[in-house]
């Protein structure tokens, strides 16, 4: 049995009662009502103007336009206006992280009143170190503690009763310029790996021999196009002949490998996906990566069942529609798919190497997503995946490409990886210097 002061009780759950919602810190701490001041003046929507509305995007990631419509398609007339480093609540999402500065972008932007916008008093408190400490556990958990009931909203005395640890002015600023060292050693890394991203496609194009295509082809007047080369019957699929390579021959898919068309799954037969070993990959973990595993699984019975087959490691899967149209991923074991995917298995290795395809398939996402068809939900199918021309050099070659790939692979790895620790360890330390540990 617990006991507490009644008087001293803010909140009405288990989690203020336990006082997990406590924050320490070596600095004074300080209720915001002491550096922030509700501003509540609204403004009347005029049908004939444009206006900018913002949206808080969850897990303190900040501010973001929404869109831009004219006054007339708004429907509540009475909206606030925002002005650049507002302290910006969601009343709904506040509870899972939503809340933010007003960016400079989106001065003037309106919100309804189901947002609370505080001016900062900036004698005080700076607009980036509040941003910053909005995004720690130790300014989250006490939204989190907020109210008692199922109703999820909070309200601005609720926000104007949280603490924050405050230091002087100048501390603030030399806490925020070691936060921001750190971003922008995560952003070098990040931008570096990007660059060498682009230098992979680069590098096989030139590898190869090939010319990049442009996007789309300005055809004026009498255009003659051989029709073997004709990729696509259709103006904006005339290919321009220069987007070949000019160094090795081309093979088309299926003179160098198999291909199907993935299983259609026995829904109807839940014991087929309950206990099931098999992975059954789905477009959506096709993301040009090796596949060790997937969300669902699929037993034995249910593949022998089914239209669906058991494809072997080192199969190439082709995502023929959705968010991920175009990519190639690779088995890293024994697993099936959906018809929803393409698979290309037995590949010739004394013609093409397993990795030097996938590395060339990975840069065509974009030109499969052209030989696409229909328009609401763009398709690929295996017909025209069979059809894809590949160029393939020796051997020899083919190896030197891949090594030279893998290499850069592992440097753009290693960069994303320092790039994710920098970020995290920005905000640990961070809240490290504001907030004592319990």
């Amino acid at each position: 049995m617990k006991f507490s002061n009644f008087k001293i009780l803010k909140f009405w759950d288990y989690y203020s009662f336990n006082n997990k919602s406590e924050i320490y810190s070596n600095y004074p701490l300080v209720e915001l009502s002491d550096v922030l001041t509700q501003r509540k003046d609204s403004i009347k929507i005029d049908d004939t103007k444009l206006y900018k509305r913002c949206r808080v995007k969850v897990r303190g990631q900040g501010i973001v336009l929404r869109d831009e419509v004219l006054g007339k398609e708004i429907k509540t007339k009475k909206q606030y206006l925002c002005k650049e480093d507002d302290f910006l609540v969601a009343e709904i999402d506040a509870k899972v992280g939503g809340y933010g500065i007003v960016p400079k972008e989106l001065i003037n932007a309106i919100v309804s009143s189901h947002y609370f916008l505080f001016d900062i008093d900036e004698d005080k408190l700076n607009p980036e170190y509040l941003s910053i400490l909005t995004k720690c556990e130790g300014f989250s958990k006490q939204v989190k503690a907020t109210g008692s009931t199922n109703y999820a909203a909070i309200r601005p005395s609720h926000v104007l009763e949280y603490l924050i640890p405050l230091p002087r002015l100048k501390e603030q600023e030399k806490i925020i310029n070691q936060y921001n060292k750190r971003i922008a050693l995560s952003e070098k890394q990040i931008n570096k790996a990007i660059q060498l991203e682009i230098e992979i496609e680069n590098y096989l194009f030139e590898a190869l021999g090939i010319k990049k295509a442009v996007d789309k082809i300005n055809i004026k007047g009498l255009h003659l196009v051989s029709l073997s080369q004709l990729e696509k019957w259709g103006i904006d699929f005339i290919e321009d002949i220069s987007n070949k390579s000019t160094l090795f021959d081309e093979y088309k898919i299926n003179e160098i490998s198999q291909i199907s068309s993935g299983g259609t799954p026995l829904r109807s037969r839940k014991e087929y996906y309950s206990n099931g070993d098999i992975p059954w990959v789905k477009t959506g973990e096709l993301e040009n990566e090796i596949i060790y595993d997937s969300e669902e699984k699929i037993t034995i019975e249910g593949l022998n069942n089914s239209s669906a087959k058991l494809y072997e490691k080192d199969s190439l899967i082709i995502a023929m529609y959705g968010a991920t149209i175009g990519k190639t991923a690779k088995l890293g074991v024994s697993a099936s798919t959906n018809q929803a995917c393409a698979v290309l298995f037995n590949i010739d290795n004394d013609v093409v190497l397993t990795d030097f395809l996938w590395e060339y398939l990975q840069i065509q996402k974009d030109s499969f997503k052209k030989l696409a068809y229909g328009s609401a939900q763009p398709n690929l199918n295996a017909g025209i995946i069979s059809n894809y021309k590949v160029p393939i050099p020796p051997i020899d070659k083919q190896k030197e490409i891949t090594n030279h790939i893998l290499n850069l692979k592992n440097k753009i790895k290693d960069l994303k990886t320092q790039s994710e620790k920098n970020r995290n360890l920005s905000i640990t330390e961070f809240e490290n210097e504001i907030f004592k540990p319990v």
